[in-house]
């Protein structure tokens, strides 16, 4: 078969589940989640699955990954444990807020959350476009639809996922935990979409934890909207360790206003193939913005981070600094793009991405970018990929340490920089030990969480 007629089949192939399951999307969904339905899906159609010939996925094909007979999940499907009794993760110390998403949908037996500070709404995104659609004006503004297929297919099949309200001038003291599980009994395609609105004034910190159940593939296409108010401090920790069957395609765009500071942090442990596009827009000055990742992939693992930060108003900073550690057959990808926007004055915009290749079949593609329209501006950006420094590792064994414990301690140096970016102790502690695990090989697929897996 040519690959044109394998691309015109698979396109048919998602047009026709969409025109089957459109209607009952529908019925089942408020307004709000309704109306950019169909012209997501226009967009999605228009594009296609991205290949290496769309720019923005030119160092990841997608289409391999959309080949299989998924089942969709569509509706709501009980877990088959009490997640409250059995998805704790190991991490000593760690005080939160927990919840439970599953398959995409926010559990509905969450027990865990506690006691939020007043008027801080932590729920279904489904049942909030219903009860509280005022909450959610903004909703699909910042993804837009037309500018990525991933976000446009998100759109048109959104049902679920979580919902986050902290009102203005509002202190989250404990972080707010979030466990994405997956767990099917045959191949299955998960679709997932969040919306979180921070006011001015507010302090919220959210870790994000993504894992699988058992061994089935998924796909999973996940999109999350942000709006950081003015004065803001936000941060947001994401935990990636899935089996090597899944699929993870997250987007995550963030706005932000005056005198606000957001921050991201990206740890990829385990996956098959994980995407994450992450989009901020300094919409305020004195706006600041950090972006850190760092992965550790071996066999044939493929991770791409693709970063975009616009500097829309002037006295903005943002730093990024992303880090992966490369064994085996791995492959990973890096493309960051920094737009000072005309009038943007004063920006400070400063990129770096540092990669370790462990073997001479590993590869790593990384493209930085700055486009810059103001003339009175700091931005740098670099990029280095490489093996571990020969002349170092000589020094530490001229000291008596083996060589395998060398290797090992200038790989945790390595990624301790990004490490360090993590302000909640208990958990830059455990990603440490995890971190450190892995580099010897002896985390699994499941790591150490106390799930009652079938992995």
């Amino acid at each position: 078969m040519s690959v044109l007629v394998e691309k015109a089949d698979l396109s048919l192939k998602y047009t026709a589940h969409y025109n089957e399951v459109k209607e009952s999307l529908r019925e089942d969904s408020a307004d709000v989640l309704n109306v950019p339905r169909n012209k997501a899906f226009q967009d999605f159609v228009m594009q296609g699955i991205p290949t290496r010939k769309n720019e923005n996925y030119k160092y990841t094909n997608l289409q391999p990954q959309f080949y299989p007979e998924y089942r969709f999940i569509h509706r709501r499907e009980p877990a088959k444990v009490d997640l409250n009794a059995v998805g704790r993760c190991d991490v000593p110390q760690l005080d939160t807020h927990l919840a439970y998403i599953f398959n995409g949908w926010y559990y509905e037996n969450n027990k865990q959350v506690g006691q939020l500070p007043k008027g801080v709404i932590l729920e279904s995104l489904e049942k909030m476009a219903y009860e509280k659609p005022e909450l959610l004006a903004k909703y699909g503004t910042l993804a837009n639809t037309g500018d990525d297929p991933l976000v446009a297919l998100n759109t048109a099949f959104a049902k679920d996922g979580y919902f986050l309200y902290v009102p203005k001038n509002t202190v989250v003291e404990k972080p707010i935990q979030l466990i994405n599980f997956l767990q099917a009994n045959q191949d299955a395609f998960v679709t997932q979409r969040n919306f979180i609105y921070v006011e001015e004034g507010v302090d919220v910190k959210i870790i994000s934890c993504d894992h699988t159940l058992n061994l089935n593939k998924y796909l999973n296409n996940s999109v999350t909207e942000v709006f950081v108010g003015a004065n803001a401090n936000f941060e947001y920790y994401t935990l990636q360790n899935q089996h090597n069957q899944t699929t993870s395609l997250n987007s995550v765009f963030i706005h932000q206003e005056r005198d606000s500071r957001a921050t991201t942090l990206y740890s990829s442990l385990h996956g098959g193939l994980i995407r994450n596009n992450l989009k901020f827009i300094l919409d305020g000055e004195n706006a600041e913005a950090n972006l850190y990742g760092m992965a550790f992939i071996d066999r044939k693992q493929h991770v791409d981070n693709f970063t975009q930060v616009i500097h829309a108003k002037p006295h903005c900073q943002s730093n990024q600094v992303y880090k992966n550690v490369l064994d085996d057959d791995s492959t990973g990808a890096f493309a960051g793009r920094i737009h000072v926007v005309r009038d943007a004055q004063k920006t400070n915009a400063f990129q770096r991405n540092n990669n370790l290749l462990l073997t001479d079949k590993a590869t790593m593609q990384t493209k930085p970018q700055l486009i810059i329209d103001a003339d009175d501006v700091k931005c740098s950006h670099g990029a280095t990929v490489g093996q571990i420094d020969e002349e170092a590792l000589f020094y530490l064994r001229s000291r008596g340490i083996e060589e395998s414990k060398a290797r090992l301690m200038m790989m945790n140096a390595f990624a301790h920089e990004v490490i360090q970016r993590i302000s909640v102790e208990p958990l830059r502690d455990r990603i440490d030990e995890l971190v450190d695990k892995r580099l010897k090989g002896e985390v699994a697929r499941c790591h150490e969480c106390a799930y009652n897996c079938e992995c």
